[in-house]
């Protein structure tokens, strides 16, 4: 397990991105899944930094877990702001144009669709959101 703690600012997405990279790279993770994980750490820690302690900063902290069997990765987003279940929100009509969609949701919904489990809890104030990926 590697984890990383920083600031919960859109400054830092590029940091996080680049700390879950280096723990893909060295899986030799294909280049289809790395791309879906980071489009999911920017949706995710995105997220965080907008909602989770507005208009302060506090911190959150990036973890990357490796798992056998199959081989997959883990990456799992814990901060103490506010709590909130993003799962919980009702997916947006896809089939409707972008003109009729109610706005948001759209970021969580494509993170849903590219990985193979996503989880929310809430546990000792704190938001617990874990993206699992076969690689």
């Amino acid at each position: 397990m590697k984890e990383l703690t920083v600031d919960a600012t859109v400054e830092n997405i590029e940091k996080v991105t680049s700390f879950v990279d280096e723990q893909l790279e060295a899986l030799n993770c294909p280049i289809k899944a790395q791309m879906q994980i980071d489009i999911a750490i920017d949706e995710l820690f995105g997220n965080i930094a907008h909602y989770a302690y507005n208009p302060e900063v506090g911190p959150a902290t990036v973890r990357v877990d490796v798992l056998q069997e199959p081989l997959s990765v883990v990456v799992t987003f814990i901060d103490n702001g506010v709590a909130y279940d993003p799962l919980a929100r009702k997916d947006p009509d896809v089939a409707l144009s972008a003109e009729e969609r109610e706005i948001g949701g759209l970021g969580i919904y494509m993170v849903k669709k590219s990985m193979d489990e996503i989880s929310y809890e809430y546990k000792d104030g704190q938001n617990i959101l874990r993206i699992k990926k076969e690689i």
